[in-house]
């Protein structure tokens, strides 16, 4: 960790973090149209290509439309948390970034100042990250008890309960980082990659790392909390203008923090990708890492896209067994599997040939196990049910089977109070 980091003059940490929020909301205009594209290549449509070059101010003429939309507060809403919840969920998303690094040391153009790209680093960096990230989920679930709407409720209870499924899992898959490189700062672990990235000899972590990432994120297939066929909107139903603005924003710096996350530890960082670095020596030095940095995060983006463009919606209850079920429980084992290795490579008896085998086999492993289908219990068939049993005729509960009769005047079902079967009106048969 740099010993810059805390001795800074004021003025070099202000042009950072200005930079920083600026390369985030520019990244977000350019996710929203980059999405749209991509998807709209999949559905062999055209997409955004009228604002500007390729429809790249598309995703401008859409802030500038929510900046000038009526801002609506419903009657039923507790309207200081009403307002609160968005802001709550965007400014950690943004927090997340101060430990985040861009580049190496480089000297400020026009002056004399060496500066980290990276406007501050922790011993606990990571922990910092996960800790502040996983504050944004207060503002959705706010969001949905403010608002006075059943749905918007169910929208925000859902999130939370994402929340911690996946925020358990991610955690565990990154502990196995930290075994690797002996640090939680990510300045540390980004130098721990200089011979060889993390998703190799750590791909299960990696693979437990981008599920966990896409369910905590709330993106699809796992947007439950936004189910618009169950939900209307999720939590976010009774939002409109700024304020739904604000959400939309949270929603697509997440996608940006995770990504950059995952590169920070699995894809070497900053970083140039192999081979760059062999034929050519500048490549980790000077402001071209962070085009590397910004090429893989934007890679990770492409598979957010992705993933919307192929896979259908999950099951809620799918969607939690796979979290609490499959994901935490592989996590674990991973974890105790990496401790163990690095104990034995300590005591030198296992060489990094070895070790990388065995992670490739047990990423293999680990993928071929999410094809394997869960065996379901088989409901057996209950007796008869008699619809009118409790004087009211009341629809039968899964699994129940309603007798019908066949009569002289057509189909007849059910029973009356007084034991005599009752045919429906008009003679039809009637649909239970």
């Amino acid at each position: 960790m740099s010993d810059l980091f805390g001795n800074e003059p004021f003025w070099v940490i202000l042009i950072k973090s200005v930079l920083i929020f600026v390369i985030l909301v520019v990244f977000t205009l350019f996710n929203i149209w980059f999405e749209r594209r991509v998807v709209a290549k999949m559905q062999q449509r055209i997409g955004p290509n009228v604002h500007g070059p390729f429809g790249l101010l598309q995703s401008l003429a859409d802030g500038v439309k929510l900046a000038l939309k009526e801002d609506i507060v419903v009657n039923a809403a507790d309207k200081f948390v009403y307002i609160l919840a968005p802001i709550l969920a965007t400014i950690p998303a943004f927090l997340a970034w101060a430990v985040i690094p861009f580049g190496p040391e480089v000297e400020i153009p026009f002056t004399d100042t060496v500066t980290p790209l990276q406007l501050t680093d922790l011993p606990v960096a990571v922990l910092y990250i996960l800790a502040v990230t996983s504050i944004g989920v207060y503002g959705i679930v706010l969001a949905g008890w403010s608002s006075g709407s059943t749905y918007s409720l169910l929208g925000g209870m859902r999130s939370s309960a994402q929340m911690i499924s996946y925020e358990v899992a991610m955690g565990l898959s990154l502990v196995s980082v930290f075994m690797y490189a002996g640090s939680m700062s990510t300045s540390e672990i980004v130098e721990a990659q200089s011979d060889m990235w993390f998703f190799i000899p750590l791909f299960p972590s990696f693979v437990i790392y981008m599920i966990s990432m896409v369910g905590e994120t709330n993106r699809a297939p796992f947007d439950l909390p936004e189910a618009e066929g169950e939900l209307v909107g999720g939590f976010h139903t009774e939002y409109s203008s700024l304020k739904f603005a604000l959400f939309f924003l949270a929603e697509y710096v997440n996608m940006v923090t995770v990504s950059a996350l995952a590169t920070t530890m699995f894809l070497g960082g900053w970083r140039a990708p192999f081979g760059i670095a062999q034929v050519w020596e500048g490549a980790n030095s000077g402001y071209w890492p962070v085009l590397w940095f910004l090429g893989k995060t934007l890679g990770f983006i492409f598979v957010f896209v992705w993933l919307r463009g192929t896979l259908p919606r999950l099951r809620y209850d799918q969607f939690m067994t796979f979290g609490w079920k499959v994901l935490i429980p592989a996590a674990l084992a991973w974890t105790v599997a990496v401790a163990f290795i690095r104990k034995l490579r300590n005591e030198d008896m296992i060489n990094m040939q070895i070790l990388t085998y065995v992670a490739i086999a047990a990423g293999v492993v680990l993928i071929a196990s999410f094809f394997i289908p869960e065996k379901k219990a088989v409901i057996e068939p209950e007796p008869a049910f008699d619809a009118f049993a409790g004087g009211y005729p009341v629809p039968p509960m899964p699994g129940q089977v309603v007798p019908r009769e066949t009569g002289a005047d057509g189909p007849r079902i059910g029973k009356t109070q007084s034991g005599t079967t009752e045919s429906n009106e008009m003679g039809e048969s009637a649909d239970v």
